[in-house]
């Protein structure tokens, strides 16, 4: 019942949102023709149609479709009668995705942001860490209960929400119903790291940044281009076995499935993941981008890897060994404990998602036990 009232009261605001379905604007001269597709190389989780005089038609993998309308064009679904119309270049937007933030620093993009659920002490990005600091980005709360009444007064055009709304649907229904379109980023569902990567290229499209976004892209993908290459020229040495995983709090182990992005940059990195033999359900290895197994099943797989990477995306990482046995003295029987190859991530590389590629190199290095340079993404527990 608040929610409806808080709707009603802010009618008048709501007309100021133009980034919304059955926007008015003056008629096209013609319909909007097909004009080919976005070039994706990796991503799998969206796809765009190209039409006419700067409109587009992306199809996200979770069923939905946006139509992108040009500022000042005739309204359009482009052919898809539940499309979403968003009025491109956008701005003012409400980001509650927070990997998302450093695809927009890598467009230089950031004062698009007018609103984040992210607070600035747990955003490892400094330049939107200064951003909230300084008022010139909103906090309005966490994304499962924003502060609806600052989306409206700060005007915000379009929301970018994380996989985690999907366990919050009254948040996007709301957000909606304000007038505020939703755009769901999967890029964590993508199964290769430079797919995770092309993301950048919606986001492009969205701020008419494709130029750059493509840029960054070309950039990230020639340096995995080299490693692999490097690591192609010395196939013969045998792979070492890395396990990637997260200790939760009542003690299941936390890991990433057989194939996603993560388990990717590992064999980017020249390394085997050591969990591909988990048994997992197939319904929930499907649904979900990481799967909790029970500590057995860890050990049986984990207990002989040449390296381990702790997940410290979660719970800030940690920087000893101490810390590590602390969560299960089994630890101390692991063979990567006892020959001290052991790393723990950071927020930074979870958050860092237009930067993924040296995380790539970093990992390369950690599997190596290689500490001549500083790493940014890793830090070896002593």
């Amino acid at each position: 019942m608040r929610t409806r009232i808080l709707a009603l009261l802010l009618l008048p605001i709501l007309a100021l949102a133009s980034c919304a379905r059955g926007v008015d604007a003056p008629a096209a001269a013609s319909a909007p023709t097909p004009a080919g597709a976005l070039t994706l190389d990796y991503a799998t989780q969206f796809s765009v149609e190209r039409f006419s005089d700067g409109y587009a038609l992306v199809h996200v993998a979770d069923g939905r479709d946006y139509a992108l309308v040009p500022e000042g064009r005739s309204p359009s679904t482009l052919g898809s009668p539940n499309a979403t119309i968003v009025t491109v270049p956008c701005d003012r937007l409400y980001l509650a995705a927070s990997s998302a933030g450093d695809l927009l620093r890598a467009l230089d993009a950031l004062d698009r942001i007018a609103c984040c659920s992210t607070s600035a002490e747990n955003y490892a990005v400094p330049e939107l860490r200064r951003a909230l600091e300084s008022g010139a980005i909103r906090y309005v709360g966490k994304y499962s209960a924003p502060e609806y009444e600052t989306l409206l007064s700060e005007k915000c055009r379009l929301a970018i929400e994380s996989t985690m709304v999907y366990h919050t649907p009254k948040v996007r229904e709301q957000l909606e119903r304000l007038g505020i379109p939703t755009l769901i980023e999967r890029s964590n569902y993508e199964t290769e790291p430079l797919g995770r990567l092309e993301w950048i290229k919606l986001y492009g499209l969205l701020l008419g940044q494709e130029e750059e976004a493509f840029a960054v892209f070309e950039r990230a993908k020639r340096t995995v281009d080299e490693l692999t290459t490097k690591l192609d020229a010395g196939e013969s040495r045998e792979r070492k076995r890395v396990a990637f995983f997260y200790v939760s709090s009542n003690g299941y182990v936390n890991v990433h499935k057989p194939g996603d992005y993560v388990c990717k940059m590992i064999e980017l990195a020249g390394g085997r993941n050591a969990l591909d033999g988990l048994a997992l359900e197939p319904e929930r290895v499907s649904a979900l981008s990481t799967v909790n197994v029970d500590w057995e099943a860890f050990y049986q797989q984990a207990v002989d890897a040449d390296a381990l990477i702790y997940n410290g995306s979660i719970d800030g990482g940690m920087t000893t060994l101490a810390e590590l046995i602390a969560k299960n003295e089994l630890f101390k029987e692991f063979k990567a404990v006892k020959t001290g190859n052991v790393w723990s991530t950071s927020l930074n590389m979870y958050q860092e998602s237009s930067r993924i590629a040296d995380a790539i190199v970093d990992f390369k290095l950690a599997i190596d036990g290689d500490e001549s340079r500083p790493l940014r993404y890793l830090t070896r527990l002593k």
